[in-house]
């Protein structure tokens, strides 16, 4: 029986701890391979705030150039705005140093290709092989790649953003608005992008810090009670928070109510499927049920994928589907770049709020039918996985689908959804329902079960 090839890759990228689990020729070499695969130049290059970047930077820059590519180094910027750089400024693919919302000791690659998107799944594995196989190219003293510093990356990427929305609306409507990059790389552009928007801004935790002290790099509603306290205090229209990288937005109403990336993603399809009905929009299995309404209401189509943008993304570039997000607050618009972007989705947000004349919370009461969730997750030795996942499929009733772990119905407005996480050794354990307390039941039957087979 032939071997199965060791991944590296996981739900997004290359994740790992620097010093731990990896080092720095790891990250020579898993670039090497990378700009093997791309056969040279030129490329781009960027990365987030944690502290372990800028040196894990230098390394993937070396690695690069080793392979002979020659390499636009872009410094601190947000994901996307490195995304839209490789499909705009003319760049074979693109490498982000980042490890997104994870804790701050984590960091990783995210390989891009021309297009701005994830490279396909069977590419990472291409990679892999590269890797694994140490079949990476390595240039001789004549043909080794040169650096390059590219300034350019984050204006070009609030330029792109404003190019897609009514800018005109939206700084018509004077919009206040609190603002928690969350100490990560959103601080050197999601503020700027609102002042050109014409909006009055009020930051919090706005200073790139590696740490992530002021309330970590996931923004949660557990996480947010800042942001919404500051949205109640000033009496600010809206409040928006991101990731560490940069590539998700969570929002909160006029009240300092914290809304899902479900609840913001359906209301942003709602918008711009009012104005391409019949469209296509393109989801994960652990998104609400609530897009397949509002799909049917514009006479649009829903496509679900496993979770995980590169999925989506792909998805939408195959289906030429308008629109596409995720629950953690990812949304990807095909008219700018369809990949999470943080600030596409709030220049989108701040659009369709200007259009509707009406409050956040009456838009979203409005267009986004009520159903009510309930999320945990279990750290697991991923050695247990698939004893865990077997119990799992015992324990599952009703309607099963097996797209991306197992999710059951349980009645015609009731799932629940068990996956392994494919960055952390995790299980995450989602549910919805018509119900909060019948949601919150399924999540606690599933994390029994999940802890149980753990043992």
């Amino acid at each position: 029986m032939a071997a199965v090839q060791q991944r590296l890759f996981g739900t997004n990228g290359v994740r790992f701890v620097p010093g731990v689990s990896h080092d720095l020729d790891f990250v020579i070499g898993l670039s090497e391979a990378v700009g093997t695969y791309f056969g040279g130049g030129p490329m781009i290059l960027g990365h987030d705030g944690r502290n372990s970047s800028p040196a894990l930077s230098n390394a993937a820059v070396s690695g690069l150039m080793s392979s002979g590519a020659d390499v636009a180094e872009a410094g601190l910027v947000p994901t996307p705005a490195l995304q839209l750089a490789a499909k705009s400024m003319g760049f074979k693919g693109g490498v982000m140093v980042t490890a997104s919302h994870n804790p701050p000791q984590y960091n990783g690659l995210k390989v891009v290709g021309p297009d701005g998107v994830e490279v396909p799944r069977l590419d990472e594995q291409r990679i892999e092989k590269v890797f694994f196989e140490r079949a990476q190219t390595r240039a001789d003293w004549k043909s080794v790649g040169a650096a390059r510093p590219e300034p350019s990356v984050v204006r070009n990427y609030i330029n792109g953003v404003i190019s897609h929305v009514n800018a005109k609306l939206v700084s018509g409507r004077r919009f206040t608005v609190v603002m928690d990059p969350g100490n990560g790389a959103q601080c050197v552009a999601a503020p700027y992008l609102a002042d050109a928007l014409g909006c009055k801004l009020i930051t919090i935790n706005s200073v790139v810090d590696g740490d992530f002290p002021g309330r970590g790099p996931e923004p949660t509603p557990d996480t947010l009670s800042e942001l919404a306290g500051a949205v109640r205090a000033s009496g600010a229209d809206l409040g928006v928070a991101y990731d560490g990288d940069g590539d998700r937005s969570i929002f909160c109403d006029e009240e300092g109510r914290v809304l899902w990336g479900d609840q913001t993603g359906c209301l942003i399809a709602d918008y711009v499927l009012e104005k391409r009905p019949g469209d296509t929009v393109v989801t994960s299995v652990s998104s609400s049920q609530a897009i397949e309404v509002v799909a049917k209401r514009r006479g649009a189509r829903v496509f679900r994928t496993r979770v995980g943008s590169v999925d989506i993304s792909r998805t939408m570039l195959e289906r030429r589907a308008v629109f596409g997000f995720e629950e953690n607050g990812g949304c990807m618009y095909l008219p700018h770049i369809p990949v999470r972007d943080g600030g596409m989705t709030t220049a989108l947000m701040l659009e369709c709020l200007a259009a509707r004349g009406v409050a956040f919370s009456k838009a979203i009461s409005f267009s986004v039918p009520k159903y009510y969730q309930a999320k945990a997750k279990v750290d697991i030795d991923r050695n247990r996985l698939e004893a865990i996942m077997k119990a799992v499929g015992r324990e599952a009733r009703g309607q099963v689908e097996r797209v991306d772990g197992v999710k059951a119905w349980t009645d015609e407005h009731s799932w629940v959804l068990v996956r392994p996480s494919g960055t952390e050794p995790l299980v995450r354990v989602f549910a919805e329902s018509d119900g909060q307390e019948r949601a919150e039941t399924l999540v606690k039957k599933f994390v029994k079960v999940v802890r149980s087979a753990s043992r």
